[in-house]
């Protein structure tokens, strides 16, 4: 009896045992994790709403599109979903590709996305944004699994957009236009093939909680004006750009995101009793993240002051055009 409990001992141990990475052909690595313990409860949502938290979602409450009724389990899903797919730690194992490397993609990213800029759809006021985080995903997800040469790392971000858009937005770009944005390096043929062969890697997995899905959670938790919104995304966008970021999973991410934007407007309480609660992180937890992006958001500032003010331009024109109806 004693030899089986042993026997059984060992088994779960290997088990749980971190698994080494397999190289497979042609450059492609497939990463096999080991199984993850739990979260404490606090981290998916579990704490006990008390009287002083703050509801929310009392003004969506006859707003059938607001889903006030589930809302709450969407969140706590989407934090087990986060943790369940992390992005490891990746770039060790690049031979051409570098922080660098990654930097100036996201950034390029950035500045070239959407494609097509439609201001006067009200949609669009956040739209874009939202299939910009799950590119910037999908980027990082194939750089883990494969290694990509870097004469093929304008062609990876070329189609991780029309992959996005395509899964975000209802009337995404041609593939067309994705030839022009790259001069004609790229042909509609190249593009779409390594399309295919992106899906084909990640298992045409796409859906995944991003960084912006808890991003307007929380900012509606923090009560924020138009002002604070922009800041948070800006944020977050100077933080996609930063490969140090993807260790923290995308909820911690956009509650650092929230903390550091107040913080920078001088905004009092920085935390309280409902941001905790909805996003299941205390201050203390959130303040690291927070102040590297506070760093890159000053080095950003400093060093693209004109994009910088351009961001913010462009953001409360975008919803000025959104509270006029247009």
């Amino acid at each position: 009896m004693m030899i089986k409990e042993a026997e059984k001992k060992i088994t779960v141990s290997k088990a749980l045992a971190p698994r080494k990475v397999i190289t497979a052909k042609r450059g492609r690595r497939k990463v096999i994790r080991a199984k993850r313990h739990e979260p404490k409860a606090s981290a998916i949502g579990l704490l006990k709403k008390k009287k002083y938290i703050s509801e929310i979602d009392k003004d969506d409450v006859n707003n059938i599109l607001a889903g006030v009724e589930y809302v709450e389990d969407l969140y706590k899903f989407y934090k087990l979903e986060e943790i369940s797919s992390p992005i490891g730690d990746y770039m060790d194992q690049q031979t051409e590709i570098d922080v660098h490397r990654r930097l100036a993609l996201v950034e390029w990213l950035i500045g070239v996305h959407p494609p097509k800029v439609k201001i006067l759809v009200p949609s669009l006021v956040k739209g874009p944004i939202r299939d910009l985080f799950l590119a910037v995903h999908i980027v990082d997800r194939y750089l883990e699994l494969n290694l990509v040469a870097l004469k093929d790392l304008l062609l990876l971000g070329l189609s991780v957009m029309l992959i996005a858009g395509k899964y975000e937005e209802d009337y995404p770009p041609a593939v067309e236009e994705y030839v022009t944005i790259s001069f004609g390096r790229y042909n509609r043929e190249q593009i779409l093939g390594m399309e295919k062969l992106i899906l084909e890697d990640l298992g045409w997995s796409l859906t995944v909680p991003t960084t912006y899905h808890f991003l307007v959670r929380f900012i509606k938790a923090a009560g924020a004006d138009n002002e604070m919104e922009n800041l948070v995304f800006f944020m977050a966008e100077v933080g996609l750009m930063q490969y140090e970021i993807t260790r923290y999973c995308p909820s911690m991410f956009a509650a650092s995101a929230i903390y550091a934007a107040k913080l920078h407007l001088k905004m009092t309480p920085v935390w309280n009793e409902t941001l905790e609660f909805h996003t299941g992180y205390s201050e203390p937890e959130v303040t690291e993240c927070a102040q590297k992006l506070l760093s890159f958001h000053s080095e950003a500032v400093d060093h693209h002051r004109i994009a910088y003010w351009s961001y913010m331009s462009r953001a409360r024109t975008m919803q000025l055009y959104y509270n006029q109806g247009i």
